[in-house]
């Protein structure tokens, strides 16, 4: 059968780094306060022209160089985004552009903190329906640029950045020990919307809009769900939490990923953390901290690999893999 094999890794953050004690004298909190609660101690804040474009041209240059491949091997790139440059066209048409790829298409996909996880979930659709062969999947993010800087509630949290896959079509045997895309959950309910939301857009006010959460019911959803969709990968694909190496979670709060770990039975060395270093970065989150686990040498090829996300909507999910 066909698998989605990953070929090549990328990642691309701001130059800018804002420390949490950079918070002090504009809203009222501190770095105890903050790395209490979430764990996180920095993240990184785009310039005027670092754009989800650039940064997301980046990772997927990084991404390209890794699997030793060019923009005319590609048929096909999917940008998940809440982000974007414009209303439309879609930026990952952009990109297309500034990569200099004028074949194939693209397109941007909108599923919040999840939407990486979606992304990887649909390109992997498309490899196996044949109707693309390698996939450039990017998750790029400017969240910094609809924070409302005055609440303390949700300006600490976010940050900005992007990752990038190469998955590619190739032979598998059907089982578990292939390599590439193995099992995949997808779930969204929206009777959850008011609890993670930007309160603008163009159909409604005509504007960005802010982010606002309701902070404690995200948190009361989330160990729940996350476990839910992990636990139908885990069925689909015939394993438990012990058959796993690694354990990549969307980074979006320390005592989430620690609740969720356990919950599953995911031992703690097993789980990637990256949200001391990059905050909350939605879409850009588990492709970032795949990128730091492979370029630090934790993760190996022929690793067992746990994706898992979940974001505003709401909308959740997980995909399993072998590197």
């Amino acid at each position: 059968m066909i698998r989605s094999i990953v070929r090549g890794i990328g990642s691309s953050l701001p130059r800018r780094i804002m420390k949490n004690a950079d918070f002090e004298g504009v809203v009222e909190t501190s770095d105890e306060w903050i790395v209490q609660r979430t764990g996180i101690r920095q993240r990184h804040i785009a310039a005027d022209e670092e754009t989800t474009a650039t940064l997301g041209e980046a990772a997927a240059r990084a991404a390209l160089d890794d699997a030793g491949l060019t923009p005319a091997d590609i048929d096909l790139i999917v940008l998940a985004t809440s982000t974007p440059n414009n209303t439309f066209p879609a930026t990952a048409v952009e990109i297309q552009n500034r990569l200099g790829m004028h074949h194939g298409f693209a397109f941007d996909m909108q599923a919040v903190c999840s939407g990486f996880v979606y992304a990887v979930t649909t390109a992997d659709l498309y490899i196996r329906g044949g109707l693309a062969k390698r996939v450039l999947v990017i998750g790029s993010e400017t969240f910094s640029r609809i924070l409302d800087w005055n609440d303390r509630s949700t300006c600490v949290l976010f940050g900005d950045g992007a990752g990038a896959l190469v998955l590619e079509a190739a032979e598998g045997e059907g089982t578990i020990a292939d390599r590439g895309v193995l099992a995949a959950s997808l779930r969204s309910d929206g009777a959850h919307k008011d609890k993670l939301y930007v309160d603008g857009g163009p159909s409604t006010t005509g504007t960005v809009g802010h982010l606002r959460m309701e902070g404690r019911e995200v948190f009361k959803h989330a160990v729940g769900m996350i476990t839910d969709v992990i636990e139908a990968t885990f069925g689909e694909a015939g394993i438990t939490a012990d058959d796993l190496d690694w354990f990549v979670p969307h980074q979006a709060n320390k005592r989430i990923i620690d609740a969720s770990a356990r919950k599953l039975g995911i031992a703690e060395h097993k789980v990637v953390i990256t949200v001391d270093q990059h905050g909350n970065t939605s879409a850009a989150s588990v492709p970032l901290a795949l990128s730091t686990a492979v370029a630090d040498g934790r993760i190996k090829k022929g690793d067992l690999v746990l994706l898992e996300a979940m974001g505003g909507g709401f909308t959740w999910g997980a995909v399993l893999l072998r590197w």
